[in-house]
């Protein structure tokens, strides 16, 4: 294993100063407990939004905190979920009078933590969780997972939010995005966590893993690695199937890099993925490509796909100005 590290326990925190300092106009650390929080005061009455989960995804959660996004993201140890006194603190550290909505990703531990959280939270609260990976059945016994739209749903209810939409329209919105969303993902290697020392599964030159989660979770198969053009038609088709967007229909297509894969073969994937759906007379309306929800050090990538409508496009383009995302400020 070569990393950039000095020691394995003190990988998260040392990242985390480095981050702080790099956006220091925009963000502020809490070290104890651990959170992340925006520094430009909202107005008063605005609903928070508060995401978090393990650490090794990056830039989500922590940078998508800032205006028009997030007001606090709670950053766990490496794919480990943060803890309940962390997602309590940044809730009472960003609660400005509107109440707090909680965006989760469905896994178990992030879905308990938080749960235990908002139970402890003595502000009106809500949750919204995300759940668009189909590469798992909707009877799977805990759930879809949430991956790549977990973004998306950030985005546009964080601008509703800005606007001044209060706790019920925020939740409802996130719920709309999420049941709009679908995504899939495909790898070419697994990922090395740092405290295990070796890629969490192994895999052939010759092979994909196909539905691969973002944790480093194998696929729903593992399949002979195919050309760009196929492996785009597998993913795609399960996301259409899903989904089933109408001709003429507006969708944000969001081309999604797991860690180390370069941008000229997701711009690659994004190509071949819009022609799949304009070929089906599906309007691109909006587009994201770049590494966004990563897995550390996974090659491979997801294709998320979000149905829009005019509510949902204004508040895409509504102005944010996050570390990892910014426009229109």
């Amino acid at each position: 294993m070569k990393k950039f590290i000095n020691a394995i326990d003190t990988l998260l925190d040392e990242s985390l100063l480095g981050f702080s300092k790099a956006h220091a106009d925009i963000i502020q650390l809490n070290s104890q407990p651990l959170f992340i929080r925006r520094i430009n005061p909202p107005k008063p009455g605005k609903v928070a939004l508060i995401s978090g989960g393990g650490s090794g995804h990056e830039p989500l959660h922590i940078g998508f905190v800032g205006h028009g996004m997030l007001d606090a993201a709670c950053p766990g140890q490496i794919f480990t979920s943060p803890t309940p006194d962390q997602m309590l603190a940044a809730a009472q550290a960003v609660e400005n009078g509107g109440g707090v909505l909680f965006i989760v990703k469905n896994y178990a531990g992030d879905v308990m933590n938080f749960e235990i959280a908002a139970e402890m939270l003595e502000c009106q609260n809500a949750t919204v969780l995300v759940s668009d990976d189909v590469s798992l059945p909707k009877a799977h016994s805990t759930g879809r997972r949430g991956v790549a739209g977990t973004l998306i749903v950030e985005k546009i209810v964080g601008a509703a939010a800005e606007s001044g939409a209060d706790l019920a329209t925020c939740k409802a919105l996130g719920d709309k995005v999420n049941n709009a969303t679908a995504s899939m993902g495909v790898a070419l290697s697994s990922c090395t966590v740092p405290a295990l020392g070796r890629p969490t599964f192994d895999i052939s030159d010759t092979e994909m893993e196909m539905g691969v989660g973002i944790h480093g979770e194998r696929g729903r198969e593992t399949l002979k690695l195919s050309t760009a053009t196929e492996i785009v038609e597998h993913l795609a088709s399960l996301i259409d199937e899903e989904l089933k967007p109408k001709k003429g229909q507006p969708v944000l297509l969001h081309v999604n890099g797991f860690g180390a894969t370069p941008l000229m073969e997701l711009y690659l994937i994004y190509d071949l993925a819009a022609q799949f759906w304009e070929k089906r007379g599906i309007t691109i309306a909006r587009s994201l490509v770049g590494n966004y929800t990563t897995s550390i050090d996974m090659a491979g990538c997801s294709i998320t796909l979000s149905v829009l409508d005019e509510e949902l496009l204004k508040l895409w383009d509504a102005p944010v100005h996050t570390a990892a995302l910014r426009w229109g400020c």
